[in-house]
């Protein structure tokens, strides 16, 4: 079996491995299609949090079942699936309280385990949906659209209210777009403008603030001198997430999506005085898949203007510097298989 190994830093290769034996209650999945994840390129250049080399990843999976035995669910083999990659130990305090996403013994795979950058995987049953109605590309992108998912309920945004989402990458774009779901006035913030134009027609935004000295004047002036109620930051920038307190309104909050390998700060009356909220929020839910899923059943958004990058299998290895390059103007890359 083929796999795609990131055997150190900057060392993408491709190489035979064993293919995988299933276990009881575990069900053997061919990966017909992998996202390419912010979390897969900084682990290839060194900067993932609770990361160890080698290791195959990838965790945004569509993938169809080949092997499966008995089952609650249903699922058979042929069945097209997701797969939620985050394997939870279901009894420490967050698992108890319903809250897998952020399990104390978090197994994410393609961080703290293998992932699906291979031709099969073994995949717990418990963590396969069935993707009927759904393209491949769409079954793929089911999970970093879940992570937006997650934040806005995280958030529980009221319809009409103001919100910033900060970074127009394919989090924030998932952001943007379950808030507008939600009904929520969104203003997109970033330093690219290509990437402003795209929040605008994929996830229907509201207002464009381009990242520069004008920022937070400007989201004043659209939000009449109240700032936004929420706002969410899915940057994994560090000088953003520090700067992000400055367009919060007075009692309202601040949601962390993405992940950076640094240290946040921030001064703390400027905290203090809005008696603000700040809120992680990591991974995502069964549920929050299955919101995504009935959403994109509807057909509401296009993946061909989503996903701007692709590449084989073969080509993957050397996919990876272009992607990183800021010329090649990605936004999101899926692998075929």
């Amino acid at each position: 079996m083929r796999a795609v190994v990131c055997e150190e830093i900057n060392r993408l290769v491709l190489r035979e491995m064993d293919e995988p034996e299933r276990a009881e209650n575990q069900a053997l999945v061919s990966i017909r299609r992998i996202g390419i994840c912010g979390t897969d390129l900084h682990a290839y250049k060194g900067n993932q949090p609770f990361f160890t080399y080698p290791r195959v990843l990838g965790h945004e999976l569509a993938g169809v079942i080949e092997e499966i035995g008995p089952n609650e669910a249903g699922l058979k083999p042929g069945d097209q699936v997701s797969i939620i990659p985050y394997l939870h130990c279901g009894h420490c305090i967050a698992c108890r309280s319903g809250k897998t996403n952020c399990c104390v013994s978090m197994q994410v795979m393609g961080v703290h385990v293998d992932g699906g950058m291979r031709e099969r995987i073994v995949v717990p049953v418990s963590h396969l949906i069935r993707a009927e109605g759904l393209t491949l590309d769409e079954t793929a992108m089911v999970e970093p659209l879940s992570i937006g998912a997650h934040a806005v309920r995280r958030a529980a945004i009221r319809p009409g209210e103001q919100v910033v989402v900060i970074g127009a990458g394919p989090i924030g774009l998932g952001v943007m777009a379950i808030a507008k779901q939600a009904g929520a006035q969104v203003i997109a913030i970033d330093r690219n403008m290509d990437r402003l134009e795209r929040s605008r027609s994929w996830a229907g935004v509201d207002f464009l603030v381009q990242a520069n000295e004008q920022a937070v004047q400007q989201v004043a002036e659209i939000t009449n001198g109240d700032y936004a109620t929420t706002v969410f930051d899915a940057t994994g920038n560090a000088h953003s997430m520090n700067e992000a307190i400055q367009y919060v309104a007075h009692s309202g909050q601040l949601i962390f999506v993405g992940l950076v390998k640094a240290d946040i700060s921030f001064h703390d009356p400027e905290f203090h005085k809005r008696e603000m909220s700040i809120l992680g929020s990591r991974n995502a839910t069964r549920e929050d898949f299955e919101q995504v899923m009935s959403i994109l059943r509807e057909k509401k958004w296009s993946m061909d203007d989503y996903i701007t990058h692709r590449a084989s299998f073969d080509q993957l290895p050397d996919s990876i510097d272009v992607w990183l390059s800021p010329d090649s103007h990605v936004v999101k890359a899926i692998v075929e298989l």
